[in-house]
């Protein structure tokens, strides 16, 4: 798993990178455990809370080209250094809220802006440039891991915290704990400045011709569509599944641990699909990923509202749910190379959490016009069967094998 990593220091770089994104993720996808007790002491009500996640989701991706655009331009470590700081303040003030407006500062701005600066387009665009062209895909999935694994290990922590301390309490706490994040910064932006590697150099006609020539790219836009189901996807369930837990009569450890879950699959998704992006062909392992989303909630809607279910339920998403990441950062780097990989995909970030912004927004006004989530659900598979199609067009070569004697 880690052979080609550990050539010129990329598996120290890659391992920093991932704990940076562990953190950053962590508390990011632990918010929706927290939906509940902030209705309950601000009687805000759930559609205005999810208006203002919804407003993260946005921020957190508009961020992502600005900061990669950042970073490419100045270097990471600036970038990195403010993302985490800026995720700390908004977590600390958020239980100082009491309004929708003070609530979409916190956490629809704040929050949001720092974690988006300290998260993919910034570290993946860092490590890519920094390691080997062998090593990038295994890099990318093991830094998408570490993000998985911080939903796996924030998501229980959080509601363990809630349960002790109160919300608020669990708030400073998850403060604090983002600045753990610094010390690692030092590591992914070891050296400076990006090396100019050779590809980046041939390729490097500035950034403004480089954004031209991908947004006149028929395959980046498709890239672009298919990433927008993932973002939808994503952020309807981490924000509404504990109130979908709700609604079915059990108990919030259940959605606790079902985020957890998602977590921990999707260190195995990550680590298993930055192998096969090597291997095989990255728009096909989105079409197949995207694919199996559709069929796995048909799945969930036929079957019992226990908790087995929603534990099985959450296995599978997980398998897929950020493995998305490494594919679709590789087809951005294999159309237009790594020199502004920070910024493209950055951009291709943004079109996911346009998604995201609507998952999350949209689901709040699900359940308080009509009290569940079923018409959210099918249009989750509408989408997702559609995100499979339009990956299938993308230009994109097959993968050049290298012979086991070479290796």
């Amino acid at each position: 798993m880690f052979k080609n990593l550990k050539n010129q220091g990329a598996l120290g770089i890659t391992l920093a990178a991932a704990g940076i994104l562990m953190i950053t993720m962590g508390a990011r996808q632990s918010i929706g455990l927290f939906v509940g007790p902030i209705n309950t002491t601000t009687g805000l009500g759930i559609a205005t809370i999810s208006f203002a996640l919804a407003i993260a989701q946005f921020t957190w991706g508009a961020v992502q080209p600005l900061a990669g655009a950042a970073a490419d331009r100045w270097g990471p470590r600036a970038v990195l250094i403010w993302g985490v700081l800026t995720l700390a303040i908004g977590t600390a003030l958020t239980p100082l809220m009491g309004s929708g407006p003070g609530l979409i500062f916190a956490q629809g701005l704040l929050v949001a802006a720092g974690a988006g600066a300290g998260s993919f387009s910034v570290l993946i665009g860092a490590a890519a440039q920094r390691i080997p062209a062998a090593s990038r895909g295994s890099a990318s999935g093991v830094i998408n891991a570490g993000g998985s694994l911080g939903q796996f290990v924030f998501a229980p922590v959080a509601q363990k915290l809630i349960q002790v301390v109160g919300w608020m309490g669990a708030m400073y706490t998850l403060a604090v704990m983002a600045l753990l994040a610094l010390p690692l910064i030092g590591r992914v932006t070891k050296g400076g400045s990006a090396p100019q590697t050779a590809d980046a150099a041939a390729a490097d006609t500035g950034l403004r011709r480089a954004l031209k020539d991908a947004l006149g790219d028929r395959s980046y836009l498709l890239l672009h569509a298919g990433f927008f189901t993932c973002g939808f996807h994503i952020a309807f369930l981490v924000t509404h599944l504990p109130t979908e837990v709700d609604l079915c009569g059990l108990p919030p450890s259940v959605a606790s641990w079902s985020l957890a879950l998602i977590g921990l699959a999707n260190i195995v998704g990550s680590l298993v699909v930055g192998q096969l992006v090597g291997v095989y062909r990255s728009k096909m392992i989105l079409a197949l990923m995207y694919a199996s989303r559709a069929l796995l909630v048909l799945w969930y809607l036929a079957m019992p509202r226990e908790p087995w279910v929603f534990y099985v339920f959450a296995v599978g998403l997980g398998l897929t749910w950020l493995a998305t990441v490494p594919p679709t950062a590789g087809i951005v780097g294999k159309l237009f190379g790594v020199r502004y990989l920070g910024t493209l995909f950055g951009l291709t970030l943004l079109s996911h959490q346009i998604g995201g912004f609507l998952g999350a927004w949209l689901g709040g006004l699900a359940i308080t016009r009509f009290g569940n989530y079923d018409w959210m659900w099918w249009a989750d598979i509408v989408l997702a069967l559609l995100a499979a199609v339009v990956n299938l067009p993308i230009r994109e070569a097959k993968v050049q094998r290298v012979a086991a004697s070479a290796a």
